[in-house]
Order: structure tokens, then sequence, then C-alpha cells
């Protein structure tokens, strides 16, 4: 396994290597996954040797940043400011300053609208801009990313894209509370589904980074020996039809618990916003039993189930199940691995399954945590990173 940021060589270096016999004796000197001997009996990784050889180049770094913090060119003045350094300190030095100048103004703004639309699946207009209109402010103002799940006031601001500036706007869903983006109606409004499992499709994939099944445990035989169950939940603690209208249960395909075990828990606490993202005071979301019947809580799980966030992390509400995401580590680690991703012009962390190594942005995340989970801070640090400055 890839335990540093030697994953980002190796795909290009695969790509430029000629074609290798079908097989043969020899050596194998078109491999680089080859270790070489040292000379002292020892082998040397040939992805460490390559990192090692990489060079600062704060010019072609600079290109990139600009791209993507303004959406344009470095201007000539900028580059010549790096061109008249002295020695690489004085271009480090020049680079960063020019990094912190690009994270102002407007055309930051527009680009953080730009990610925080690509990263929610969602926005173009007004009315759905405001999930990531609330990010992008977080971002420029330079404040937590924990808010996006617990702030109780002003998570659904506008931007003024001329000026880069926002004003400060509640979310109107009728919730009982805002609470981030998990009650913006334009979010619940966009992903309304049958049990509301879309909602919370969109709110593993945007903060956890991955798909569900979300939880896993040692596999245990449920009734479908060639489909083992492997969710720490009991495997009763969802509807089957002895309880509800669907069986969650079925397991002469696929085993479904794998996955709703988790899915059930949560969906019950975005059930009651209806199909314009409106919150009502009952269950408000269609199962697709003939008919399109209204769900019930017990379509989901028998008595005695509750809300929960994971196994073990009850949630008895929205604001409950914000907190319980604001204090889980993997929520963390996909903030930093999609701002990572961004800047490494990598595709989508989850559509394409462009997963980084824990270990390649451990020092991003340790500093983004004891941090603050300060948004900006976060771009500059993985911006001025040597896996982004050194090619």
């Amino acid at each position: 396994m890839m335990t540093t940021t030697k994953w980002l060589l190796v795909a290009s270096a695969l790509a430029a290597l000629p074609a290798l016999p079908a097989c043969g004796g020899g050596s194998d000197t078109n491999n680089p996954t080859a270790d070489a001997n040292t000379g002292d009996g020892g082998p040397v990784d040939e992805w460490d040797q390559r990192l090692g050889e990489r060079q600062y180049d704060y010019h072609a770094a600079l290109r990139i940043a600009s791209l993507r913090l303004q959406g344009e060119l470095p201007n000539m003045t900028d580059i010549a400011t790096i061109t008249a350094a002295a020695d690489v300190a004085g271009q480090k030095a020049a680079y960063e300053t020019l990094v912190q100048k690009y994270m102002t103004g407007p055309k930051f703004t527009t680009q953080m609208l730009s990610y925080w639309r690509d990263t929610f699946k969602i926005g173009g207009t007004p009315a759905f801009d405001t999930a990531p209109a609330f990010a992008a402010q977080l971002t420029v103002e330079n404040r937590s990313y924990l808010e996006l799940l617990t702030a109780s006031t002003g998570n659904c601001p506008t931007v003024d894209m001329a000026t880069g500036n926002f004003t400060p706007a509640d979310c109107a869903s009728g919730a009982p509370a805002n609470v981030g983006v998990l009650t913006n109606p334009s979010i619940m409004q966009s992903f309304n589904s049958n049990f509301a499992f879309r909602r919370v499709k969109w709110l593993q994939e945007a903060f956890v980074c991955t798909k569900f099944p979300a939880e896993t445990a040692a596999p245990v035989d449920v009734g479908n020996p060639t489909n083992l169950y492997a969710s720490p939940w009991a495997f009763t603690s969802i509807s089957g039809l002895e309880t509800g209208r669907i069986d969650f249960r079925d397991v002469s395909a696929i085993v479904c618990a794998n996955c709703h075990s988790s899915m059930n828990h949560i969906a019950p606490l975005f059930a009651n916003f209806d199909d314009r993202g409106m919150y009502q005071p009952q269950i408000a979301v269609k199962t697709p039993v003939e008919g399109g019947a209204t769900a019930k809580i017990t379509d989901y799980y028998p008595a005695g189930e509750t809300p929960a966030w994971r196994f073990g992390k009850p949630t008895a509400d929205l604001t409950a199940l914000g907190a319980a995401m604001a204090a889980d580590p993997d929520v963390t680690d996909c903030a930093v691995a999609r701002t990572w991703n961004w800047a490494l012009g990598k595709t989508d962390i989850v559509d394409t399954l462009q997963v980084v190594p824990k270990a390649t942005i451990a020092t991003q995340v340790n500093q983004f945590s004891a941090n603050g989970h300060k948004l900006k801070d976060l771009i500059f640090a993985v911006f001025t990173s040597d896996d982004f400055t050194k090619f």
C-alpha cells in the first residue's frame, strides 16, 4: 500500500513506460516498481527515488495556483516577482505572498462558489446557490468548516459576484432549528426521493467521501452464505416485512442491510422535508410501494430503535446529527482530501474513486484539526506544500 505521496507519480510513470514483453527472463529494466540494489544489500524503492529527485518549481506552481484560486493565469508582474528572487528561499517567499493575494477579492469568491457547487452537486441559480454560497463564505472568511454541519444562523446567504460580498440569511425551511446545510431547503428539494435515501446518500458522499456501506464489521451469515452481513448493527435493527412495507432484511440476491443498517437510522431525520424542501410536522417522503404511500417510521426500523449517525452514536434530531458528524474524524479527513484533490487537479473523490492515502494528507489533517478547521488556512497549506510546489 502506498503510504506516502508516491501515489502522485505512479499513474504518469506507468503511462510513459514502453510495452513489456509478455514473458521471458532477464532483468526487469522497464519496471519502475522493481527494487534496485543499493550496493550494501538493501533494496531501493523506485518511487522514493523519484520523489527525491523532484525540484521546487515556483513558476509552474504559480500557474496552477492562479488558475485554481483566480480562474486565470498569473499576470507578467506576478511571474516577474518569482523570477526576480535571488534564490529558492526568495522564490518561496514571493510565491506564498502571491498565493495569499490570490485568496482575496471577488475572483477567489467566484472560484470557491464553483468549487462548492461541484462538491455539493447543486447550484447555478440564486435559490439553489445558498448551500454553495454558505460554504464559499466560510472559506473566504476563513471560518470553521464544521459550521456547515452546526451553524444555527446565517446558513443560507446570498453572494454578490461583482464584489464578492456575502449577505447573511437564515434558511427558511420551517425546520425546528437551523443546522448548517442539513436544513437547507434547496438541498432537501434537490435530493428528494423515496424514504429520503438520496438525501442520506448525498450527506455520506459529500462529507465522508465514500459510498455506502458506511460501516463494517466481521461478516456473518444471515441466510445467504455467498453474501454475508458485515455491519456492526444487529440484523434486526432495521425493518423487514413483519414490521414495515419494504423488506430491508432481504438476502435473496444481496444483503440489503449492509447499506441500510446505517441508512435507515439516518434517513428518518430528513423524512419530514417534503418535495419542495420544506419541513412538515410529520413524515412527508414517499415509499416505492404501489400508490406512493407516505413512509412510516416502522418502515425504517422496528419499535425500540432510534435515529443515529453511526452505530453507538444516537442522534435524536438534526442538531445532534450535525454535532456527531462534526466530531467524526472521517469528516475532517474528507474535507482535506477533497481540497487536496482539487488543488492537484484530480477528479471527484467519490465518483471516480480518486482516493487519497491517509498518510499523504496526515500533516494537513493534523494542522486543519488543530487550527479550528479553518478552510482558507487549509487551502494555503495545500498550495504551499512540497507536494504542490515540487515537480
